[in-house]
């Protein structure tokens, strides 16, 4: 499994972010969103796919992955959408596609609603946009985060394994497991993944999710029939609430579509790209 880099870095107003691009400067440009508990790392494989044919950018959010993790950091959902309007503003990118997974859903979706960012198409996987969201133990950790956040080592590995291979409908190859639980493992990495269950809150959804219906751009919802994290009912509510969605659903497949089903996440995006917007 070769090694994924990220070899840029933009300060943003939560922090230090890690990015990268992939393909020729000169293709249109594909934006790659992930969610929690993970990184860009996720859309590795598609991101080297897409790149034959686009301009492929990605980018760990603050507090994830290998962006910044520090003790007061500000790593909302709210914050996150104001990063990623920074960022591409950084980038120069006026209406890139999106391509958003998990919480990258409703982060890009607020940064379009609230903060004026133009994309050219929006695809959103699996993604939380309607509240209600976020399993029990998702806020069972956030309320007794200070608590979590001082379990031995051991016990915070043995928890993380659990939780983040629950995301898999098919199971996670050993390496790439490990490769997803590593950056939140030392003791940064351990205080920083419960702080972002600590700062998560339903009105960053409920701010937006009544504004999907002014959604003017072309919108593609794709869901893993066997996501247990956001079951595909919620993937079909979501392709009700946006004028013109269309919706995919992908057999097989859990919430971590990406790992399951890489092969055909990559042709029902590629097929989407490919239709003009």
């Amino acid at each position: 499994m070769s090694e994924w880099h990220l070899p840029e870095t933009f300060r943003s107003t939560s922090g230090e972010v890690r990015w990268g691009s992939l393909g020729d400067p000169g293709r249109d440009p594909v934006v790659l969103l992930h969610g929690t508990p993970f990184s860009s790392y996720v859309w590795r494989a598609i991101a080297r796919a897409l790149a034959r044919r686009f301009r492929v950018f990605v980018w760990d959010m603050p507090g994830y992955g290998r962006s910044e993790k520090s003790a007061g950091q500000d790593v909302s959902l709210a914050a996150q959408g104001r990063v990623f309007t920074e960022l591409l503003a950084h980038w120069g990118l006026e209406e890139p596609v999106v391509v958003a997974h998990d919480f990258g859903g409703v982060v890009c979706l607020r940064a379009h609603l609230l903060h004026g960012a133009r994309y050219r198409a929006l695809v959103l996987v699996d993604t939380v946009a309607l509240s209600p969201w976020g399993s029990p133990f998702f806020w069972l950790a956030g309320r007794h985060s200070e608590v979590f956040q001082r379990l031995p080592s051991e016990l915070h590995r043995a928890l993380l394994h659990a939780y983040v291979s629950s995301a898999s409908s098919v199971g996670l190859r050993p390496a790439v497991l490990e490769r997803l639980v590593q950056p939140w493992l030392d003791e940064p990495g351990q205080a920083a993944f419960y702080r972002q269950m600590d700062q998560a809150d339903q009105r960053h959804t409920d701010e937006v999710q009544n504004q999907y219906g002014k959604l003017d751009i072309p919108v593609l919802v794709c869901w893993g029939e066997e996501d247990t994290w956001i079951p595909v009912a919620r993937g079909r509510e979501l392709a009700t609430r946006i004028p013109g969605a269309r919706l995919e659903l992908i057999a097989g497949a859990g919430h971590l579509v990406q790992e399951d089903a890489p092969a055909e996440l990559t042709a029902t995006l590629l097929d989407f790209l490919r239709r003009p917007h």
